[in-house]
């Protein structure tokens, strides 16, 4: 310290601190900007990302334990749960397991109502994603547009199967049963009436400057990271991996919907690309979802599943049945000893391969790109924790 007849001046010593700026963040477990309870630990060096690790289980409930516990009926309701936007598509791919194990044919009705539902279902799960991702960028109007959609869709969801959010539609051999007299005429209104109104996202989130600059060049994520970790669905589409179980491995009806089915890609693999690979394939959902409504149309009345017996057991040996779910690739490997509940069924659930590549694609990016980045990845944290 000195003094002077002027003022007094002091100097304070900062030793080793200047060093290094390093600094550990932890966002979440409850922050505003995760999709729920998943939690990013940061290591920044300023306003620069350094070290990123996702950090999950909060919300894990031990589901391919509980399934071990449960029979192939009651399997269903599990599965239906830990992607709750995509409840009908998880249920598809326990039932296809069980009904490859049994050899079984499902009725031809059942097959395309399937079809029917699950892409409907794909558009429910996206239109969330279309309102909320321009809302965590600071764009509140999309998200009220969305929730308008959503409900005319969920309206005829709902006359279905009773339920909202979590269908139970899905059972071994088909569904519960048949589609209520007039619902293809109130499903196609539905249908027509979202797509109508589709232009909103092209123009006021497309259209929109400020989004394309928060999201243009930022999170790019290349096609060798998505194959490294087995990232799937719009994420890898958008990163120009070309690959979409509904075409590459058909099941249900797709075979016969070649003709309407698109595979979204882009080669950018930036926040902007995702979002629009998310878009357009909520556009190309709903025509074949018109596509199934006109084959459903001209199917003569008949079965929509199969008499199962009261206790069903499913043969020793085991399987594998994938689907192309909303948030990508979903699986199911079914173990069967032979008795009325699995030996093991082990969950490949989309969000939880597409969420580890995080650990790569942020460092190096700003903390105010991290949260621009978090959204474009679409997940859904209960399909994480599973």
């Amino acid at each position: 310290m000195t003094e002077t007849t002027q003022h007094r001046e002091t100097t304070v010593g900062i030793g080793g601190a200047a060093e290094s700026t390093d600094m550990v963040l932890n966002i979440g477990p409850q922050h505003p900007s995760t999709h729920g309870v998943l939690r990013l630990r940061l290591v920044l060096d300023g306003e620069l990302i350094r070290q990123a690790e996702p950090v999950i289980g909060y919300m894990h409930r031990g589901a391919e334990k509980l399934f071990e516990a449960r029979d192939y009926r009651q399997i269903i309701m599990l599965a239906n749960r830990h992607d709750w936007l995509s409840a009908f598509a998880n249920e598809l791919g326990v039932v296809m397991a069980v009904e490859r194990m049994l050899g079984m044919e499902v009725p031809e009705r059942a097959v395309w109502t399937r079809t029917l539902l699950a892409e409907l279902n794909r558009v429910l799960n996206h239109l969330m994603f279309l309102g909320s991702y321009p809302l965590e960028l600071g764009g509140i109007t999309p998200i009220f547009h969305a929730f308008r959609e959503r409900e005319d869709l969920q309206h005829v969801m709902e006359e279905v199967s009773g339920g909202r959010i979590h269908y139970m539609f899905n059972r071994v051999g088909g569904l519960k049963e048949d589609l209520p007299a007039g619902w293809l005429g109130r499903a196609r209104q539905a249908v027509a009436a979202i797509r109508s109104r589709m232009d909103v996202y092209d123009r006021l989130v497309l259209g929109n400057e400020i989004f394309r600059g928060r999201t243009r060049g930022v999170g790019v994520l290349s096609a060798q990271a998505v194959h490294a970790y087995g990232v799937s669905g719009p994420i890898a589409r958008a990163s120009g991996v070309d690959f979409d179980l509904r075409r590459d491995e058909p099941y249900l009806a797709y075979g016969e919907l070649q003709d309407a089915l698109k595979v979204v890609t882009r080669q950018e693999g930036d926040c902007l690309a995702r979002f629009e690979c998310l878009l357009e394939q909520t556009h190309n959902a709903l025509e074949l979802a018109d596509a199934c409504l006109d084959r459903l149309a001209e199917l003569p009345p008949g079965p929509i599943n199969q008499r199962l017996p009261k206790v069903l057991k499913a043969p020793e040996g085991h399987t594998y049945a994938w689907t192309e779910n909303p948030l990508g690739i979903n699986g199911y490997y079914l173990v069967s000893k032979g008795e009325k509940t699995p030996y093991r069924l082990k969950l490949r659930s989309a969000s939880y391969n597409n969420i580890q590549v995080l650990a790569e694609l942020l460092p190096g990016t700003l903390v105010a790109d991290m949260v621009a980045i978090l959204g474009s990845f679409f997940f859904v944290v209960g399909d994480i924790d599973k």
